[in-house]
């Protein structure tokens, strides 16, 4: 009987170290890991070239979450995240904020964007001037009729206020790019947290017009061509557009790094701006970058 117990013992320790062993062998090595946060533009690309490269480098793990530029910028200076996706510059005051904080922040450029300028599929208005629109998005341009179209109330919608697309949209559209234009978004202008919520909205709505990223939008509404002015032709976004100039509402799409990035964040930096991960940016209707820089 005493034998039988100490066989029995030392068969449960073999059991113990065995199944140690073997959990030792299939068990993954430890990853690196990437935080990377920001722009709702950007976050589909940002999935796919994480998707992509944590195939190729499984020992990388990356994690990818929206939420709007200035959440994105914010966890940067708050040093929650490694880097942030913005849809816009970031502002002077965040970046005196970051230097506040120990560090300069290093924006890399990893994509351009058109900014399509959206109505509903039955709204036979198809051209409109920077002007038109931005008097639309003032509240001075209130129904359809005025430009063209149909007596019917005009809808507004935008991203929201943390929405790098919305600020940029200020800026160069409502303000036609002046910097001591202090106009708004007309009060009645409605408020969406996605770009899937304005496609979605704009087309059920046959009154509403809306502006979202080119690799936003679908065939389920229809894209305005837009004009600097009205001696200048109306033009179409597009990949060919933006890069010579002739579409009035594109932008550069940007990431900013946690200080001069090092190791896995520089590595990963530099894919992206890479010809293999610049293929993605045109697969998701987005502007690849012509000539492919360093951070600046």
């Amino acid at each position: 009987m005493k034998q039988s117990r100490v066989f029995l013992f030392l068969s449960i320790i073999v059991l113990v170290f065995s199944s140690c062993a073997t959990n030792s062998k299939s068990s993954p090595a430890p990853s690196s890991y990437i935080k990377n946060e920001g722009s709702d533009t950007l976050v589909n690309l940002a999935l796919a070239w994480a998707e992509k490269y944590q195939m190729e480098h499984p020992d990388i793990q990356i994690s990818v979450t929206g939420g709007g530029s200035g959440t994105g910028i914010t966890a940067l200076i708050n040093g929650t995240i490694d880097i942030a996706n913005a849809s816009r510059a970031m502002t002077a005051d965040e970046i005196n904020t970051a230097k506040s904080a120990g560090f300069d922040p290093i924006q890399f450029v990893v994509a351009r964007d058109a900014i399509a300028v959206i109505v509903n599929p039955n709204n036979p208005v198809s051209n409109l001037t920077l002007k038109q629109i931005s008097d639309i998005y003032k509240g001075l341009i209130k129904n359809w009729k005025e430009i063209g179209g149909e007596d019917r109330p005009i809808v507004k919608l935008s991203r929201e206020s943390n929405s790098g697309t919305h600020v940029y949209f200020l800026q160069t559209v409502i303000r036609l790019g002046s910097k001591t234009d202090t106009s708004i978004f007309s009060s009645d202008t409605l408020l969406l947290p996605s770009s899937e919520g304005i496609i979605a909205e704009v087309s059920d709505n046959p009154n509403a017009i809306g502006y979202d990223g080119l690799g936003y939008v679908s065939p389920q509404v229809k894209v305005i061509a837009v004009a600097k002015d009205d001696s200048s032709p109306a033009i179409i976004p597009s990949v060919d557009s933006v890069n010579n100039g002739t579409y009035p509402i594109s932008r550069d799409l940007y990431i900013y790094s946690h200080g001069q990035p090092t190791g896995i964040i520089l590595a990963y930096l530099q894919w992206i701006q890479s010809t293999e991960a610049q293929q993605i940016v045109t697969q998701l209707g987005f502007v690849p970058i012509v000539a492919a820089g360093s951070g600046k």
